[in-house]
């Protein structure tokens, strides 16, 4: 997407910056007080900032707060095709920020956004102490598409004129619509229309087939219950996309994790509510003693 053409109505775009660390141009958006303690944002696949647009104001009220796009996706240009499956992403956001020094205490990750958060902290990033999932993909597809969809990704992503075409069938508002009612979600009428805009752009659509055909979940799982971190993860029981019994059962296998279901929203609780998840998220942080004011002590 031309990010000129659409800055204006873009959310938060006053906060974007667009930021060059190999391999990939990022696009991130930072606010909150100067100081305060670091909470990082990960969307899910084929999705970008726009999606914790409401919860990304009510952060940064009292928490720093950071959200990027995906490399490929939204207005982050990948480097190279080759490091958009989990592994690859979660390193090169940890090289990102790195190298702008950001030091996130807590990550938030929505779908396939919770994977790559639990990576990253199974990988031992530097100030991490809690990650929260919303509506995490934790667990592979049931059925068939366990395996089909996996080899349908990886052979759309094959073929050059697949993301043009999907672009071009899958970006009216009328099939957008369709595609967020079978999440188990009712956003408003912004979101159908940002949620156009992407699916309408080729590399936006090219960069998340590529991240589809790459993504191998199975050593993620196999070591979660190792992690010696707190984990909150959060289920909208109506998720048409998730079954929240996989962040249920997750739970239950991992050496610190709470599982919190929320009745009545979808896949996308958090654009649904926004108010009423950073809440939930906010509560659980300062049981833990993680909150805006003691981490800022603590840190």
């Amino acid at each position: 997407m031309n990010w000129e053409a659409v800055k204006a109505e873009w959310p938060n775009a006053a906060h974007s910056r667009f930021i060059k660390v190999q391999p990939h141009h990022w696009h991130v958006q930072e606010a909150g007080p100067e100081g305060a303690p670091l909470v990082l944002l990960l969307h899910g696949a084929g999705g970008s900032t726009h999606s914790f647009r409401e919860m990304f104001r009510l952060i940064a009220r009292d928490w720093r707060v950071v959200a990027l796009d995906l490399p490929g996706q939204g207005f982050s240009k990948s480097g190279t095709r080759s490091r958009l499956g989990l592994d690859g992403m979660a390193e090169d956001i940890a090289a990102l920020l790195a190298a702008e020094g950001l030091h996130p205490q807590v990550i938030i990750g929505h779908s396939a956004g919770c994977a790559i958060a639990l990576r990253m902290a199974l990988s031992g990033l530097p100030g991490l102490r809690a990650v929260v999932g919303l509506n995490g993909a934790l667990g592979p597809f049931p059925g068939m598409s366990g395996w089909l969809f996996p080899m349908l990704a990886k052979v759309l992503a094959l073929n050059p004129f697949t993301a043009f075409a999907f672009a071009r069938t899958a970006g009216s508002a009328n099939s957008v619509r369709k595609l967020i009612d079978s999440t188990g979600s009712r956003i408003d009428a912004e979101g159908i229309a940002l949620y156009q805009k992407l699916v309408s752009d080729r590399a936006h659509v090219d960069g998340t087939l590529n991240m589809m055909a790459q993504w191998a979940l199975e050593p993620l799982l196999e070591a979660l219950p190792e992690l010696d971190l707190p984990v909150l993860l959060m289920a909208g029981a109506q998720d048409g996309t998730v079954p929240a019994r996989t962040s249920r059962d997750m739970a239950a296998r991992m050496r610190d994790a709470r599982y919190l279901e929320v009745p009545g929203d979808g896949h996308l609780m958090h654009e649904e509510h926004p108010a009423e998840v950073w809440a939930a998220i906010r509560d659980w942080l300062a049981e833990r003693d993680i909150s805006a004011l003691s981490a800022r002590v603590s840190v």
